[in-house]
């Protein structure tokens, strides 16, 4: 049994979510899941979770809530709600929101979960499905120090590089850091493996050399290779992405700084969502020139 004791509750276990909950319950935690859909939970269940019907039930009986979910709505519904997790957990749970969602978001719940005497941490992660599988996801918390401290040995179950940004929105900002980065990288990756099919090159030997130098990346290194193998199953999801990026540009905005490279790189997957791709992961980006 790990040294926290408590009772986790889950919610949300999609292609990350699975991976995350299942380290939690092989590490010793008393798992709780919920999730819109039973089916998926199915292989945490027969592992030893025990499903919960509501999140009002999953939240009562939780000491630590982890949420994974899609979409800043979602979050909102989960938490705010009249039979959400701030107005069905008990007081001095934690709450830890994991997915990517709005820095103001993230706020809002930190200031009413503290008026209800609960902890609230936004702990946004990076590492994809490959990263969520190997226990070694980047997370990136904001919100209360000592709630984070108190909440390490849980993160170092399922992450290995784990940094406290700051205050409550700060995991967030941090994760749109992240997505800025990976948008643009995104494109010189598909433009390069492209780039060596035209000059009739064989990609995969192009690989083993600009992976190792200068140009090295973890799309390059992970994604490249799908791409070449006609992979496109998510990692991440392409729609989901986009939502991503969307809320970098809002946030870009509000601070009047312009991201020429990122709102390129929204409009490419915007064409790539129009052509029917949004369930793809986001290596699809390289059927753009494909096509």
């Amino acid at each position: 049994m790990s040294e926290t004791k408590g009772v986790i509750g889950f919610i949300g276990t999609g292609v990350m979510g699975k991976s995350m909950a299942g380290h939690l319950l092989k590490e010793g935690y008393p798992v709780l899941v919920n999730t819109r859909t039973k089916e998926k939970a199915a292989e945490l269940i027969k592992a030893g979770a025990v499903w919960k019907e509501t999140i009002a039930d999953l939240a009562s009986s939780s000491d630590y809530i982890l949420t994974m979910v899609g979409y800043p709505s979602d979050v909102e519904e989960i938490y705010l709600s009249e039979t959400g997790i701030l107005n069905s957990a008990k007081e001095g749970t934690y709450v830890i929101d994991m997915t990517t969602s709005k820095p103001s978001l993230a706020k809002e719940i930190f200031e009413l979960a503290k008026q209800r005497h609960i902890f609230a941490l936004d702990a946004p992660v990076s590492g994809g499905d490959i990263g969520a599988k190997e226990a070694r996801l980047s997370i990136m918390a904001g919100g209360d120090q000592a709630a984070f401290e108190k909440c390490m040995p849980i993160f170092s179950v399922i992450g290995q590089n784990i940094v406290y940004q700051g205050e409550a929105g700060s995991g967030q900002h941090t994760k749109m850091c992240n997505q800025i980065a990976i948008a643009a990288g995104m494109i010189g990756v598909s433009e390069a493996i492209a780039y060596a099919e035209h000059a009739g090159l064989d990609p995969e030997n192009v690989l083993k050399s600009i992976s190792a130098g200068a140009a090295g990346s973890w799309s390059l290194s992970n994604l490249a290779p799908r791409m070449l193998k006609g992979d496109f199953e998510p990692g991440f999801y392409v729609k989901h992405f986009l939502k991503d990026m969307g809320i970098a540009i809002e946030e870009a905005s509000h601070m009047k700084m312009e991201t020429p490279g990122l709102s390129l790189a929204h409009s490419l997957y915007e064409e790539l969502l129009e052509k029917g791709e949004g369930d793809s992961g986001t290596q699809a980006l390289y059927k753009l020139w494909k096509s």
